[in-house]
């Protein structure tokens, strides 16, 4: 079963929050491609200063969420900061609820799910730091490792991120969850 998945980072997210998810989606055989408001490279945050670059396999330009399965939210303070006023990441996050695929954030991740307007309803989790800008938007917060809301995975912080990714896998195993929507 060959998937393939979107990871939406720019300059500045936590790197252990898109390097873990990515190794293990592709320890499954799928594909993760790095899709980013702009071409080249990226660079991480690794936790107290900046860390490694990575390549972008795709802009947003050139992406669709039809393209993928799944799609992946990494944190960091900088990186949803800069995606969440970004018109065209917010459209491209919406478009996987339209299309009732799976979405996992982490730790500061949600932040972009607020300004793309889903979460209103929705259980989630985040890093203690956003839980009430969550709550505030609507969502049902709760200091969890990890939580699941038809699709949507959500964890805290890097430690959480054995059970984050585990989840993440089965959500994209089981596919389609027709109760996402945006």
């Amino acid at each position: 079963m060959s998937k393939k998945i979107a990871i939406l980072a720019t300059d500045g997210f936590e790197e252990s929050e898109l390097k873990s998810p990515k190794e293990h989606l592709e320890k499954q055989g799928w594909t993760a491609h790095i899709i980013s408001p702009k071409s080249g490279t990226i660079k991480a945050w690794a936790e107290k200063d900046w860390g490694q670059e990575y390549n972008v396999d795709k802009t947003l330009e050139e992406a669709s969420a039809s393209d993928y399965d799944a799609l992946v939210l990494p944190g960091g303070v900088i990186n949803p900061d800069q995606l969440r006023t970004n018109e065209q990441a917010l459209s491209f996050v919406r478009d996987f609820f339209t299309q009732h695929k799976p979405v996992a954030a982490i730790c500061h991740g949600p932040q972009i799910l607020i300004n793309a307007e889903i979460v209103e309803g929705r259980n989630l989790t985040s890093v203690d730091s956003i839980s009430k800008d969550l709550k505030n938007a609507g969502a049902l917060w709760e200091d969890s490792e990890v939580v699941v809301d038809n699709g949507l995975v959500t964890s805290r912080t890097p430690k959480d991120l054995p059970a984050f990714n585990a989840k993440m896998v089965e959500e994209i195993k089981e596919g389609k969850h027709e109760d996402q929507n945006a």
